[in-house]
């Protein structure tokens, strides 16, 4: 009996330890292994690698302390390069509006204000209509 309930104490065996450790060594390696497809795969034109990265960061996340921990360290370090990962990490992930925030973003960063057009197209898009 353990001290603080009257249920003896649960027993596990070392075999099924074993496999639960082998099984998470397994989940973390897939996850490294998604997450270099995925910078391969986000170099190439199409920028598909990018879906696969952040699943790779999923699986990694989950079942990984010390990456855990590193990517706490890094969102500390730089909030603002990381608040977009850390949305698509959540539950339910806002998938466009992280898209279009970093369109825009990347759009003010190499354009001049004249020459932005995803700005000019969301005006265009949800301007206010006059009532009549």
């Amino acid at each position: 009996m353990s001290l603080f309930s009257l249920r003896p104490p649960r027993l596990v065996s070392p075999s099924s330890w074993r496999r639960r450790r082998l099984g998470s060594l397994a989940m973390e390696a897939a996850g490294w292994v998604l997450i270099a497809v995925g910078l391969v795969g986000a170099v190439l034109p199409l920028h598909l690698g990018v879906p696969i990265l952040i699943v790779g960061l999923i699986v990694v996340l989950r079942t990984s302390r010390q990456a855990r921990r590193q990517f706490i360290g890094l969102q500390r370090r730089h909030p603002r390069f990381v608040s977009p990962i850390r949305r698509l990490l959540r539950r339910d992930p806002q998938v466009f509006q992280v898209i279009w925030q970093q369109v825009l973003r990347t759009e003010r960063f190499l354009l001049p204000r004249l020459w932005r057009p995803a700005r000019r197209l969301r005006r265009l898009i949800f301007r206010r209509r006059r009532r009549v």
